[in-house]
């Protein structure tokens, strides 16, 4: 069973909160600077320090020299690359550096490793080769920059820039082991390019321009001549993800074209010929075998990943049926990749599972477990389950979302209930690992409910596609209130201890669901959060704008922009009732700071109460683990003073 702090402990962790004087206070990181909000007392990051020191695992590729997997986790303070030579064997660290490395891409032909990694949560990516230890700088260091595709034979690499102007991503193709040999392929107009495969013989490239999440185009490009030719319709409003060539050099996607989900086919002659046959659910990820026998491919099957193996001979789809029951964890590369001898990569968590790394024989479809991360030493089996919780909003319209609950022999009685509502806004809460938020259900007896609103990816297009533009924006906060209203009746749920909290657009949605329903909740707790539209989208950064406004509206439209104000939390403050906690990343180039100085300020100036913590060396997201660890000691002190009102938890 897992490893429980007693009743006693968890009250002088709270006594110890807010009781004055304080009597020892962890140190605040140097980065962090803390207004308005009370310091961390050392009894609560000993009582935490379990939860925070789980780990996990994402497969990042098969290493074609030594059959080795290419991982990335965290053993000091920030997620590096790993390698790992067999199942169960360990993970060997293979970079230092100080800041995170998003993601690792191996060659195809011989053990050249390409890096993506930024400065500071800033996004503005740099690639490298990693060789030794140590990086060696290949973009301008400067721009940003995101990785493509290693050509076949590991001799060239495809990306996208935003060097030339800031804001469009230009194509680029270099090659790591020759000086000087970076050149432009192709110039374009937009942030949403990028080279997405290269042809067998190296001469041409598939580029897809991704204008939103169902809004996308495929293109081949003659990588001599610069000429670039649709393979698809660009003004169809039809989305393609993740084109690539097939062995056969047939052009293969993912596409949305004539259904409501993304369907796994091929793009022949400007049609799409599906060879997927799930009639419901989006295909997510796929992968092609190099010798062209089979493809690997996964569903979003109501939040949980179910894998197929595909004989593109035959058509048959097999069910690989010995992963665990979660979710594919994607970290920015090809979730699913197949080695050169054919065995499957991928790397899934859930609620049980913190996040490893798995490989699958294509023929027995028998799984094999790579990695094994730790959970600080508790016993994930003991974490809870979640139960899909599906309701009809103010219009009919069905909107769902999963439901964690305490142990009612622990913690009997009536619980309070956090609502945590995802980023995107076409982002989907799936029953993932929920790492550090298990001391709330465990320990502290806290309900936590993750909704999917209309505008969630994962249930078809027409769905994803209710909220768009400023004047369906507000739908999405509806379906917020009706599922309080239907959580109220939930006998297990204590209906006068209710809070909110959120990332991103679900920081959005959360200053929203505490303008419309303060009198519903005791607090909100939102998180790189947009607290006005219109100064969002002048100040995000000029590479992601037209993407946001197909989305959101657009503010130079005299129209829409006075709409987008309407709506903005910024704007509706004064309706805000209850106490704040508002963090945000120095940084941060999609949501900037100023987003929450702003809303801050208004709060303070109307009487309210807003903590406000910001970490100067964080970008959209806080990812070094004592930034990580002093927001999550800092929320758990907000939530102990406005929903659990001081007291212990039982």
């Amino acid at each position: 069973m897992i490893s429980r702090l007693p009743l006693v402990l968890a009250a002088a962790v709270a006594a110890c909160a807010f009781a004055a004087p304080v009597l020892a206070e962890a140190p605040k990181p140097a980065a962090i600077l803390a207004d308005g909000l009370p310091p961390v007392p050392d009894a609560l990051v000993a009582a935490t320090q379990p939860y925070l020191e789980a780990r996990r695992a994402a497969f990042l590729g098969w290493s074609a020299v030594d059959r080795s997997m290419l991982v990335k986790t965290r053993f000091g303070a920030s997620d590096q690359l790993h390698r790992v030579a067999a199942p169960g064997a360990a993970r060997t660290q293979i970079s230092f550096e100080a800041e995170p490395v998003m993601f690792g891409a191996p060659s195809p032909a011989d053990g050249t490793l390409l890096v993506q990694k930024d400065n500071g949560g800033d996004e503005f990516y740099q690639l490298y080769t990693l060789h030794d230890g140590r990086l060696s700088l290949l973009t301008d260091g400067r721009s940003r920059n995101w990785f493509g595709a290693w050509s076949p034979d590991g001799r060239k690499v495809g990306y996208a820039s935003s060097r030339r102007n800031g804001a469009d991503m230009d194509l680029y193709v270099v090659e790591p082991g020759i000086a000087g040999s970076d050149r432009l392929v192709a110039q374009v107009s937009g942030g949403g390019w990028n080279i997405a495969d290269f042809s067998h013989d190296g001469r041409k490239a598939l580029v897809l321009n991704r204008k939103s999440i169902n809004d996308a185009a495929v293109y081949e490009l003659d990588l001599a001549s610069g000429q670039m030719t649709a393979l698809t319709d660009p003004e169809a409003q039809v989305s393609y993800v993740d084109p690539r060539y097939g062995a056969d050099g047939g052009v293969y996607a993912t596409s949305n074209r004539d259904s409501d989900f993304l369907r796994l086919g091929r793009i022949q002659g400007g049609a799409f010929a599906p060879i997927s046959r799930e009639a419901k659910w989006d295909v997510t990820d796929y992968a092609l075998a190099p010798d062209g026998s089979f493809a690997a491919y996964a569903i979003n099957e109501a939040g949980v990943t179910r894998l197929r193996v595909l004989d593109l001979k035959s058509g048959e789809a097999r069910a690989v049926d010995g992963l665990p029951a979660g979710v594919l964890h994607w970290s920015f590369g090809d979730t699913i990749q197949i080695a050169p001898w054919g065995e499957i990569g991928l790397s899934l968590s859930s609620a049980q599972v913190p996040g490893d790394a798995f490989s699958i024989d294509p023929k027995t479809l028998a799984v094999r477990q790579w990695t094994f991360s730790e959970t600080g030493g508790l016993d994930p089996k003991a974490n809870v389950e979640p139960t899909l919780v599906e309701i009809q909003s103010f219009d009919g319209e069905t909107v769902s979302g999963f439901l964690y609950q305490p142990d009612t022999a622990k913690f009997p009685g009536q619980r309070p209930l956090i609502i945590d509502i995802h980023g995107g806004p076409e982002g989907q809460t799936r029953p993932e690992f929920l790492g550090p938020q298990n001391y709330l259900l465990n320990e502290l007896g806290v309900a936590l409910f993750f909704p999917n609103v209309r505008g969630s990816s994962g249930y078809g297009s027409r769905f994803v596609n209710l909220d768009n533009g400023p004047w369906r924006r507000e739908d999405s906060v509806k379906d917020i209130g009706a599922l309080l209203s239907a959580l109220k009746q939930n006998p297990s749920l204590d209906a006068s201890r209710f809070a909110v909290t959120g990332i991103s657009y679900g920081g959005y949605m959360c200053y929203a669901t505490a303008v419309h329903y303060s009198d519903q909740l005791k607090g909100a707790n939102c998180y790189v959060a947009i607290s006005n539209f219109v100064t969002f989208l002048e100040n995000t950064q000029s590479y992601r704008r037209d993407l946001r406004r197909v989305e959101y509206g657009d503010e130079r439209d005299p129209e829409q922009r006075a709409q987008l104000q309407a709506i903005s939390p910024l704007t509706n403050v004064d309706r805000i009732s209850i106490p704040l906690l508002v963090s945000t990343g120095g940084n941060d180039p999609r949501v900037p700071a100023s987003e929450a100085d702003q809303i801050v300020k208004a709060v303070r100036s109307n009487g309210g109460t807003a903590w406000h913590l910001l970490a100067e060396n964080e970008g959209h997201g806080f990812h070094k683990k004592e930034n990580v660890d002093y927001y999550f000691w800092t929320s758990l002190q907000f939530w102990q003073e406005t929903l659990l009102n001081g007291v212990a938890s039982r």
